[in-house]
């Protein structure tokens, strides 16, 4: 796959992302951070994946590992606050 297909297959799964980012966080603004950081982590990590497999699959685990870590940090940072 080249990097063009890449990239128009990653846009392509933009707006599944979008909302599956929206039922992860419940917020507008971080959904779009996070759909934000899953693209760049997919693009950063693009010789990771291997072409036999589901891109749709491999994004929406970039995409959920990011959340959770994320959750994991906030909490680390800020344990008094509950949310």
């Amino acid at each position: 796959m080249t990097a063009i297909e890449f990239n128009q297959q990653l846009i392509s799964f933009q707006n599944p992302l979008k909302y599956f980012a929206l039922k992860l966080t419940s917020d507008n603004e971080d959904a779009e951070d996070l759909l934000q950081e899953t693209f760049l982590k997919a693009l950063k990590y693009k010789d990771k994946f291997q072409e036999a497999t589901n891109l749709k699959a491999w994004l929406y685990t970039i995409m959920k590992n990011t959340f959770i870590n994320n959750y994991r940090r906030s909490r680390v940072i800020y344990p008094w606050y509950q949310s």
